[in-house]
């Protein structure tokens, strides 16, 4: 499932009878898209129903999706199969050349469909070829739309912001007259999320989402591209340039005055965003008495009017700590005037305080003060992993210290192989393993129903709340030794403490099955483009995993996954090994192998932990270890070949740092699972995509 501003998809399977009653075939894939609810009405919109526009660009737009029925605010369209251009090079990140020609190929396309095939216009419509009153009905429908039916609730924040309530009609009558350029189809919202980049090569791009589809001058379609593709700076005159090359070889008429006037159409892009983008702000903030993420929405708001300033000649802006004290105003005022009394937030409840008698006690109080502060941080202390958002606060009374809140994310679990608890795990390496270097639990609880945090210690420098520093780019010869040490010594801790049966199938057998479940819970979506790439389903994994077999070793706590970011170098050069998420109990060679598969590690640096690691423990831990260092590892990258692909077709997770790094190299990734599984992979003939996939990191693990 994926969710835009408007709608919410979800995709499916058909089942026989509505197969049958679309004409389509059984089991094949589709979108069902449901117009949300309640959102804001903060777009331009020409024609009401996006069907009406698949219907009219069929045979024009290679590969657009169908529209198979309509019900309501339910349609069913045709499933495009590839990857979204946001999962495989996020917004900023600069494009391949060839992929810019791509783009510029989508727009050639639209000038070429008739408007004899589109649906009426409305009323009032500027005359094909009137630029000019195109980029003035442009502005009036910006009013019309987005401003007015939105004043009555957010009037007064923008007057406090000084956005007058007749700013987008000054701006109307100063718009210059533009040279006539003929009339396309334009798409209005060719961002990342909605061009699909598919396995085969024609067409190499398509595009999703003609809900906003209108009918004008072709600029205005360039200049929301520009702006909402977010191209780096230097990048716009490639951009620009290669459009113009395409859409001329269609129709030179479309590219009169680009160079003077594209900026006009950029200047509206940027002044009807203000509106968007503060409303979206300050909706953001929440419905309780204290607004969530205050600081983050204050910037983006200030950031939203600098780029309005000039299109609109706003006069002298507040700057970034009066927007905060504005926003916060007016979002007291609107909690005060409802009607109904809200009920104020719910006092934490403790479920647990861990003390020792080596440390202060961290009391209610603290508590109470760091999720006061979590409340308010800023972005630049917020890390958001794969399972946990975790925002580093300072807590000054009754006690002086660091900390990190981390809550779970929505969807997190999916990689949960261990089901280890995690405090119960921290606790554990208190009591029995005090050289292993963790944080410290301090609290457990919760705010309300299912919204439980819990704080640690914070590692990294205590006088900044940044980012730690991680061995992003593999571990020096003291930091691996470290490692090991600390991997020997979780031996120490009584694995019987953790309750649960002894396996008696063996550590082995468990992992695969595990992973298996893992593919047999992808979503529908995930596991058609999995069979695509040439992965095998969850029941023919089991039979080719099962092929292997590994030594009995003793089992001990593991991490689970020890990739750069969960290692933290300390100012005393130490490592510290946090996010024990994923911890389990289990064969301890399978920590070291799965570390040295997350992390970039010369050869020698890996055979060095090793040889430490065997070295250190007693053959009841290592017995036959050097066999089976590569079922390990072969099972890992089959592994990754999954959960890697998971997240590019529901791009989750991305923001976590270890996760860019895996989908950066994922072409290398699913050629070499392919390859071990024995199968034969998929050949893309899309080369924007094997490109993409292909990156430029390197991974480390193969060398």
């Amino acid at each position: 499932m994926s969710r835009g501003y408007h709608h919410r998809n979800v995709f499916a399977q058909l089942d026989e009878p509505m197969a049958r009653r679309l004409g389509r075939e059984p089991g094949e894939s589709v979108t069902v898209r449901q117009r949300a609810r309640g959102v804001l009405g903060v777009v331009i919109r020409t024609w009401p129903e996006e069907g009406r526009v698949l219907e009219a660009i069929r045979g024009w737009i290679p590969r657009a999706p169908e529209l198979l029925m309509a019900c309501g605010d339910t349609d069913i369209h045709s499933y495009v199969e590839g990857f979204p251009l946001s999962a495989i090079c996020p917004g900023g990140m600069r494009l391949d050349p060839a992929l810019v020609a791509s783009l510029a190929g989508l727009f050639a396309d639209l000038v070429k469909v008739p408007r004899g095939t589109l649906p009426p216009l409305p009323s009032a419509w500027p005359c094909d070829g009137d630029s000019t009153g195109f980029l003035r009905r442009l502005a009036v429908l910006a009013e019309e739309q987005v401003r007015q039916p939105n004043w009555a609730e957010f009037g007064g924040l923008f007057g406090s912001l000084g956005v007058p309530e007749d700013v987008l009609r000054r701006y109307a009558d100063r718009l210059p007259t533009l040279s006539p350029r003929p009339y396309a189809l334009l798409h209005t919202d060719l961002h990342r999320d909605n061009v699909i980049v598919p396995f085969v090569a024609e067409p190499p791009l398509i595009c999703v989402d003609w809900e906003l589809a209108s009918y004008g001058d072709p600029l205005h379609d360039l200049a929301t591209h520009l702006v909402r593709m977010r191209y780096p700076a230097d990048q716009w005159n490639e951009v620009t340039t290669a459009w113009r090359r395409a859409v001329a070889h269609e129709c030179p008429a479309a590219v009169v005055a680009m160079e003077q006037e594209l900026r006009h159409y950029v200047d509206f892009e940027r002044a009807q965003s203000v509106f968007p983008d503060t409303m979206r702000a300050a909706r953001g903030l929440g419905t309780a008495a204290e607004p969530k993420g205050l600081r983050a929405a204050a910037r983006n708001i200030r950031d939203a009017l600098e780029r309005a300033k000039g299109p609109l000649a706003l006069g002298e802006l507040p700057g970034a700590a009066a927007v905060e004290e504005i926003l916060h105003r007016w979002h007291s005022a609107r909690f005060a005037s409802r009607k109904a009394p809200a009920r104020p937030a719910p006092p934490f409840v403790r479920h647990g305080v861990y003390e020792n008698a080596e440390r202060v006690r961290f009391p209610d109080a603290a508590v109470e003060e760091a999720l006061a502060a979590e409340e308010v941080a800023g972005p630049e202390h917020v890390f958001k992993g794969t399972g946990h958002l975790n925002t580093v606060v300072r807590v000054r009374e009754p006690v002086h210290a660091t900390v990190i809140v981390r809550r779970r994310l929505d969807g997190a679990g999916f990689e949960d192989m261990g089901r280890l608890d995690e405090s119960e795990v921290l606790r554990a390496l208190e009591i029995f393993c005090k050289r292993v270097r963790a944080p410290r639990l301090l609290a457990v609880g919760s705010t309300g129903p299912g919204d439980d945090f819990v704080v640690h210690s914070y590692v990294g420098r205590p006088d900044r709340l940044g980012a730690p520093r991680h061995p992003e780019d593999g571990l020096m010869p003291g930091e691996a030794d470290e490692l090991v040490n600390q991997l020997c010594d979780l031996t120490l801790v009584p694995v019987a403490r953790f309750g649960g049966e002894p396996r008696p199938e063996g550590f082995y057998v468990w992992l695969c099955a595990r992973l298996a479940d893992l593919v047999a819970r992808l979503p529908k979506e995930t596991r058609q483009l999995a069979r695509v790439l040439g992965l095998p389903d969850a029941h023919r994994l089991r039979d080719i995993l099962a092929r292997h077999q590994v030594s009995e070793r003793r089992p001990v706590l593991l991490h689970g996954d020890l990739n750069p970011w969960n290692l933290v170098i300390d100012g005393d050069g130490g490592l510290t090994l946090i996010d024990w998420e994923l911890a389990m109990v289990g064969d301890p060679l399978y920590d070291l192998v799965r570390h040295l598969h997350l992390t970039p590690c010369k050869s020698w640096i890996r055979h060095r932990m090793y040889q430490r690691w065997a070295g250190q423990l007693g053959d009841e831990y290592t017995k036959g270890w050097t066999e089976d260092i590569n079922v390990y590892r072969w099972i890992e990258v089959v592994r990754s070949a999954y959960v890697d692909l998971h997240r590019l077709t529901a791009v989750a997770g991305m923001e976590a740092p270890n996760v860019r790094r895996s989908l950066a190299t994922y072409q290398r990734t699913i050629m070499t699972a392919t390859s071990a599984l024995g199968l034969r992979g998929c050949q893309m003939t899309n080369l924007h995509l094997a490109k993409a996939l292909s990156g430029a990191g390197d991974a480390g693990e193969w060398k």
